[in-house]
């Protein structure tokens, strides 16, 4: 791709761990210059194992930090500011992830750099939000699950309140927030005024209560957790066990429904008074499940998609091996590699973008540090 959508733009970030890496890791794969301001020690996520890439590098902060430049700063000191507020005047943006009060403290906000730059757009992304009684709490993904009630809607109902697998709400706060990021960029840019733009990742974890949320607040509907990842009010939406492993169907419409009772040979459920529409078979999933199961387990995974895929939604359930190995996965190229000093081809995931039917090209961040002498002076 020859120019990218972002090219041009040019951000600063002070950031570590999650959820402001992978916002600005978003902007730097289409193509925004994205500096990385480090203390010193570095990002503390390069420390993080188990799979090191030399003394400052994990795959863990690649994961997080592809395409940026590293610069080493200490903007406490004299001189460090100075050099801070050099590259502020070139800048269009400056990006954190510090606890609430942070960015005031430490002059990174718009009240303390506009004077430097009028056009600048300053992203804060925090635990709790800048204001309020927890504004300098530190906080962390798995906690914004736990308070806002996700883990008590995942997992079985059986089991201990479960988290989602992977760290869903910093990826989705940094989403958020360069959402945010990018219309005020527009913005200052018709107008020539900056400003600050926020979001925290408590507020984001709440926003994904979605309509469970929604039912609670209107109707007082306390959304439980549901057997075999069940949707709270269409039926059948879970997994089946097959003959190998497990599937995922989905018949979200009774068009769907018609298609799988057809296909898996059991049109006898059709006249089932406890099974006609997709909210009645919700009231009624236990008998439901009890009823497809063993249909289910007459074949195996790959026999049922053969069967299925084309008539109705349907997916096989990998573990994390299986989902990176697949012929689809390597087919629409969501894995890919790039250069890296230490490993020499490392091998990531994908962009999820596609611009003109090509996903962004992509590359590592540089060693820390590596890049100061380009930028500063």
């Amino acid at each position: 791709m020859n120019a990218k959508p972002l090219t041009g733009v040019r951000v600063l970030t002070l950031e570590q761990f999650g959820a402001g890496p992978y916002g600005t890791m978003f902007l730097a794969e289409l193509g925004a210059e994205v500096i990385k301001i480090e203390p010193p020690e570095g990002d503390p996520s390069r420390q993080v194992g188990p799979h090191k890439l030399g003394k400052d590098d994990s795959q863990y902060f690649q994961a997080w930090n592809l395409g940026k430049k590293s610069v080493t700063l200490d903007i406490k000191s004299a001189e460090g500011r100075r050099q801070f507020e050099a590259l502020v005047k070139t800048a269009d943006c400056v990006v954190n992830n510090l606890r609430g009060t942070q960015p005031a403290k430490l002059g990174i906000d718009y009240a303390a750099l506009k004077h430097l730059n009028p056009r600048i757009v300053c992203l804060h992304i925090s635990a709790y939000g800048r204001a309020g009684e927890r504004a300098d709490w530190p906080g962390y993904d798995f906690l914004m699950q736990a308070e806002a009630g996700l883990m008590e809607l995942t997992g079985d109902p059986e089991g201990a309140p479960t988290r989602v697998g992977v760290s869903l709400i910093d990826s989705m706060s940094g989403l958020t927030g360069t959402v945010g990021l990018l219309s005020c960029l527009l913005r200052a840019r018709s107008t020539g005024q900056g400003c600050d733009v926020e979001t925290c990742l408590f507020d984001v974890a709440v926003h994904q209560l979605t309509y469970p949320g929604t039912w609670y607040l209107n109707e007082g509907d306390v959304s439980p957790r549901v057997p075999r990842s069940a949707h709270l009010a269409l039926a059948p939406v879970q997994t089946f066990p097959t003959e190998d492993g497990w599937i995922f169907v989905m018949c979200m419409t009774q068009k769907f429904w018609l298609s799988l009772v057809e296909v898996i040979g059991r049109r006898d459920l059709l006249d089932d008074p406890r099974f006609p529409d997709p909210n009645t078979r919700a009231r009624n999933r236990a008998a439901l499940t009890d009823a497809l199961d063993p249909t289910f387990q007459t074949r195996t995974t790959a026999e049922w998609l053969s069967l299925l895929n084309g008539l109705l939604p349907a997916a096989p359930v990998y573990r994390l091996d299986q989902a990176l190995d697949s012929p689809f996965v390597r087919d629409t190229g969501m894995v890919s590699d790039v250069p890296h000093p230490t490993k020499g081809r490392l091998r990531i995931i994908a962009n999820p973008l596609r611009i003109d039917g090509e996903r962004p090209a992509q590359a590592a961040c540089s060693p820390l540090g590596a890049d100061t002498i380009t930028y500063v002076s």
